[in-house]
């Protein structure tokens, strides 16, 4: 029996403890002759991160002992750091940022000294005597980025490359005689502008592709031992293989093959031991494998959406699948058969297929007779209706970068909210990737207003339509898209609530006290520090409150060094002052972005509750004690039923 049920109230599966049970992350898999290994980000481990093995004969075990994690603070964003030879693991562990190596059966060992600095995306060479590595040194002065080769047997560290701002990927050639790298210089942006080197052992570097307008990403050797990267030359990330000129395309498709590198190791292709290249692509929101081979290619067809950290096995690849309604997995997929072979999932799958809401990409229109994107997702719960007399709440999620992109892969934090009754629109407004490169500069210059008139523009256009309440909006996100929920309160007048998680409200701050990988990347998004001071003042939201009457819930770890926590300190003390209801909730021991299972329940149930009584319905389940200041300003929640 199906009970008619006010949009917000429904009961549902999908509890805030499931939002953490069983729950891990999944990322950067490899395979290593018979073996299989990836990470996995465990909640309720404290967030630690774990490298695991899963053997020849099946057996699946935890490489790393109690007391270590594999993740690198390079970029602080960090991102792929180990690598396997042999049996062999090197990784970067987290208490310390030291390279250690664990030789099967044994515990780790270190192989660099405790001097603080740090290292990512390693390339173990041939011989399997070092491997190549980013390192970040914060030695009191400015930070600075090089190569380092670092030998396994925990011998004295030498330097590759030096000289400009940042590194990423470095990449040897099967032969071992030759180096890739990629570089790039402030203001750019991994994203913005890069250039690829390579270099013969004691030789001169040859600048291979790039430069300040173009970005290149994922350099590899295929087996023959020829580079090959993608470039957005064509306003698309494509595939280009090195020709000794400026590059010979090898898949040219009008879409992104690849994606920002917000963290280190993307892989996006990958070579097949008889030398053919493995593309994996998103067209029509369905994840395609391309296999080129020569001048032929063909698709090999699977049941995901997304697919990413693609690498080759000896019968096709290993990467981190994802769809919209079944978890995220670590899997083995044929070529060209297309068979799938499950190694991990990220999580039970004991929620029925009925509470999980599947999303349809959309497109409106929006400021200046342009079109942007979302993905929308109705409410979806097989035991409740709502009454024919009302719309359902929307929740408009803006997601972090800005320079990222919604994803359409299962999401519980989504789905929390849709089989409550509860509407999400998760939108990739003008700035983010995926689109090509002119949707990406859409943003430049125009961030806090383009983000925000598509997350308004996209709410509008459902309500519009009938789908949703136009009374009941509210906007969230984390990072870059809490500070454009900030934006979007402040300066606009169509939400009823909000949620912001380690949001940036004054942006000046953020362009002055950030860390060096994003120090100058408001440059381009605003403008130029501190010359453009007035914009900043302009765009930044803790300049405004006397335009801010939306009730607002903030989440902020206390660590963060990337949002530190008080902007949203002052934020509050302005909402307090001003009379505005809001809630502040800070969490000890995290920093940007939540890992602890505590936090992220804690979070869930402090958010719906929020909404709850701004947006008159009242929550499934007990009460949640909630401290909203000048919350006696709100109109009293319907009793519980």
């Amino acid at each position: 029996m199906v009970t008619v049920a006010p949009y917000g109230s429904w009961v549902s599966p999908i509890t805030v403890d499931t939002l953490v049970e069983r729950v891990v992350g999944l990322a950067d898999p490899c395979a290593s002759g018979a073996e299989r290994y990836w990470v996995e980000s465990r909640p309720n481990e404290g967030g630690r991160q774990v490298v695991v093995r899963r053997d020849a004969a099946g057996r699946v075990g935890d490489v790393l002992p109690a007391g270590f994690s594999a993740r690198t603070l390079v970029h602080e964003y960090g991102g792929r750091c180990y690598a396997v030879t042999s049996g062999t693991v090197v990784f970067a562990n987290f208490a310390d940022q030291r390279i250690y190596r664990v030789d099967p059966g044994l515990a780790p060992v270190a192989v660099t000294p405790d001097t603080g600095h740090r290292y990512a995306d390693p390339a173990v060479t041939p011989d399997g005597r070092e491997a190549v590595w980013v390192r970040e040194r914060h030695d009191g002065g400015e930070v600075a980025n090089d190569l380092v080769a670092v030998p396994l047997d925990g011998s004295s560290v030498r330097v590759i490359a030096a000289g400009h701002d940042f590194y990423a990927a470095p990449r040897v050639s099967p032969d071992g005689t030759r180096i890739a790298w990629v570089a790039w210089d402030h203001p750019n942006m991994p994203w913005d502008g890069t250039t690829l080197w390579e270099s013969a052992a004691g030789g001169t570097p040859r600048l291979v592709a790039g430069g300040s307008d173009e970005s290149i990403t994922q350099p590899s050797y295929s087996p023959s031992g020829v580079l090959h990267w993608m470039s957005d030359r064509t306003g698309w990330w494509n595939l280009y293989a090195d020709d000794g000129a400026a590059g010979a395309p090898v898949m040219v498709r009008d879409a992104d093959l690849a994606g920002p590198d917000w963290v280190f190791g993307n892989s996006t292709y990958a070579f097949l031991p008889d030398g053919q290249v493995v593309v994996a692509w998103s067209d029509a929101g369905a994840a395609r494998l391309t296999v080129v081979g020569g001048d032929a290619t063909t698709d090999v067809a699977t049941p995901y959406t997304q697919l990413s950290g693609v690498r080759a096995t000896d019968t096709g690849v290993i990467t981190v699948a994802g769809s919209p309604l079944e978890p995220t997995a670590v899997v083995e997929i044929g070529v060209p058969d297309g068979r799938v072979s499950v190694l991990a999932v990220s999580r039970g799958t004991g929620v029925g297929a009925g509470y999980l809401s599947a999303p349809r990409p959309i497109e409106f229109p929006t400021v200046g007779g342009l079109t942007a994107h979302a993905w929308y997702y109705p409410p979806a719960n097989p035991d409740f209706a709502g009454p024919d007399t009302e719309r359902p709440p929307l929740v408009v999620m803006s997601h972090g970068g800005p320079t990222s992109a919604a994803q359409s892969t299962l999401n519980y934090g989504i789905q929390f909210w849709t089989s409550r009754g509860i509407a999400v629109v998760d939108v990739d407004y003008g700035g983010s990737a995926g689109y090509g490169r002119a949707y990406r500069r859409r943003l430049d210059g125009q961030w806090g207003i383009v983000d925000v008139d598509d997350c308004v523009n996209a709410a509008r256009w459902l309500a519009e339509r009938g789908e949703v309440d136009g009374g009941r909006l509210a906007i969230r996100g984390g990072s870059a898209g809490g500070y454009t929920t900030l934006c979007a309160l402040t300066f606009r007048d169509v939400f009823a609530a909000g949620a912001s998680l380690y949001g940036v409200a004054d942006a000046g701050i953020l362009a002055a006290e950030t860390h060096k990988f994003e120090s100058r990347y408001l440059d381009r998004l605003i403008g130029p520090w501190p010359e453009a001071r007035a914009v900043y003042e302009e765009r930044s939201p803790i300049f405004h409150t006397e335009d801010l009457r939306t009730p607002l819930i903030m989440f902020q770890g206390l660590e963060d060094r990337i949002v530190p926590p008080n902007q949203a300190e002052m934020m509050a003390a302005a909402l307090r002052a001003k009379g505005v209801p809001h809630a502040l909730v800070l969490y000890e021991g995290e920093q940007h972005g939540f890992r602890k299972a505590e936090t992220i329940t804690r979070t869930a149930e402090a958010e719906l509750a929020f909404y709850g009584r701004v947006l008159g319905f009242t929550p499934a389940g007990p009460p949640v004690d909630l401290d909203i200041v000048n919350g006696e300003a709100l109109p009293a929640q319907p009793s519980r039923s």
